[in-house]
């Protein structure tokens, strides 16, 4: 699938290149991007609250709320379609306040949320729930890099090229 004439953000990113985002854009993002979710948001947050290291620099980054599945048939990755983004409210705005600047999933995000994501210059992106293939078509590198006892809910980095995303709290 060929997707044009969208707006091209490179990951990480900062600020600087967030605040001319505008709603409902749909945005190409490139770069790398971490996998978390549940179970991983809670092990960072009690990671930031007991001043233990992160198994990744918030600073800037991005988070793509995604368990993704073993890869096959000589692929990077295997499906990797987004998750609902409600069921890390509750952690986010921690992250976003230790330097968390991009968040991607499905769904509708909170009032507190909403309002952490403009205090600390995020930006959250929904992507398209049933369109994993689609999304495994972006990832060119995947690596584990944290939490392997969690299986698809494990911490990935991800490096992916031209995944679309739609700007929905900025």
């Amino acid at each position: 699938m060929k997707i044009e004439n969208c707006k091209k953000l490179f990951l990480p990113t900062d600020e600087a290149h967030i605040k001319d985002l505008k709603k409902d854009e749909v945005v190409l993002l490139s770069g790398t991007v971490y996998t978390a979710r549940d179970q991983a948001h809670k092990r960072m947050a009690a990671a930031i609250e007991s001043g233990n290291e992160l198994p990744f620099p918030l600073q800037n980054a991005a988070i793509y709320y995604c368990g993704p599945t073993p890869a096959f048939g000589g692929m990077v990755i295997g499906s990797c379609g987004p998750t609902t983004s409600t069921r890390m409210d509750s952690y986010t705005p921690l992250l976003l306040e230790h330097g968390l600047k991009v968040m991607i999933g499905k769904g509708v995000r909170s009032d507190v949320v909403a309002q952490a994501i403009k205090k600390y210059g995020g930006v959250y992106f929904s992507a398209i729930g049933g369109a994993a293939a689609l999304y495994q078509s972006t990832v060119k590198k995947c690596e584990l890099i944290a939490y392997p006892d969690l299986g698809c809910e494990a911490v990935y980095k991800l490096t992916v090229e031209d995944f679309p995303a739609v700007v929905t709290v900025v």
